[in-house]
């Protein structure tokens, strides 16, 4: 009679779980678009990953989407359009205070954090022939920045202009752009993608190109007048024919949410994240940098609701102005 009071005790546990469960769920959309950036960049392939590994574990039928990259994504989360999206936190800090390129005046205040990712660096890409070697050369040439909203062209028109450094700027997706420098119909390609860059890697595999960052002179010009960046160092070997470390500057990212998104999914998806690292390196080799550690390089958006009750059940501090509500 004990044995079997223990076992209905337990089955009506198990039942009250689920339907807890099923309860948490309850105000769940029925899909979820994730805003990534043009194909061919880190932010698609992350973010299409992210997006499978979501419909896998939390029953969310998620699914990425091609758009102009962060500064785009942080527009459509702030209007509602998407629920979720990847961004810099240089362009998400602008949206932030209104300063956006794409809805100037419009403070986004519906943004929330939801767990830290990588960071992206910055590097360009010229064919061999060219005799481009450095972003000195870059003067008059024609280069692509990426396209159009994203963290890339958000940003090179602003180094071009710290360096002293005048290009015919265009803009195009990663794979466009790399067809364009092989067709010769561009002479660079100037981008920001977490490392490496699936573009970079295939057009480095196919020719003789050069691949670079900044002199230590561009770098410390560049981190003066724009202190929301880092010093970066881009490991060598990740492109075939480039052993050695470059110097460049970064930024970092963050996944981020629109505030209406349920609590009981942010937390989940933020779970789900932090506590699957290994099929996130699977998905790309940045997300080593998706840890929980790395919450501290959001110093302005609040953290989503969910994000916060999880964050601060494995003991991890919140700032208070860094709740979000």
């Amino acid at each position: 009679m004990k044995k079997f009071m223990i076992a209905m005790a337990g089955a009506m546990a198990l039942t009250f779980a689920a339907s807890v469960s099923a309860q948490d769920k309850a105000d769940w959309p029925g899909s979820l678009t994730i805003g990534t950036a043009s194909q061919g960049g880190t932010y698609f392939i992350y973010g299409t990953g992210l997006a499978g590994l979501i419909t896998e574990k939390l029953g969310v039928n998620a699914s990425a989407e091609v758009t102009g990259g962060p500064v785009q994504n942080a527009t459509l989360i702030e209007t509602g359009d998407h629920l979720m999206g990847l961004v810099t936190m240089g362009p998400a800090y602008e949206a932030w205070t209104g300063n956006s390129e794409l809805a100037p005046g419009v403070e986004h205040k519906n943004l929330r954090a939801l767990f830290p990712m990588y960071q992206t660096p910055f590097q360009v890409v010229a064919l061999k022939s060219s005799g481009i070697t450095s972003v000195a050369d870059l003067d008059g040439k024609r280069v692509s920045v990426g396209p159009a909203g994203g963290t890339a062209a958000t940003y090179w028109p602003r180094y071009f202009e710290s360096v002293g450094v005048k290009p015919v700027i265009s803009f195009s997706g990663a794979n466009d752009a790399t067809s364009q420098v092989k067709d010769g119909l561009i002479d660079a390609f100037a981008f920001a993608a977490g490392v490496p860059i699936s573009a970079f890697a295939q057009i480095a595999a196919e020719n003789p190109v050069n691949i670079f960052g900044f002199s230590a002179e561009e770098q410390a010009k560049i981190l003066e007048a724009m202190p929301e960046l880092a010093a970066f160092e881009v490991p060598g070997g990740l492109y075939q024919g480039f052993p050695d470390p470059q110097g460049t500057v970064s930024l970092w990212n963050f996944a981020v949410a629109n505030a209406e998104m349920p609590e009981t999914l942010a937390y989940e998806i933020t779970k789900l994240v932090m506590e699957n690292n290994d099929r996130m390196v699977q998905i790309h080799a940045t997300a080593s940098e998706t840890i929980s550690a790395n919450i501290e390089k959001n110093t302005f958006l609040p953290f989503h609701p969910g994000s916060v009750r999880y964050f601060e059940e494995k003991g991890i501090t919140i700032p208070d102005d860094l709740k979000g509500q």
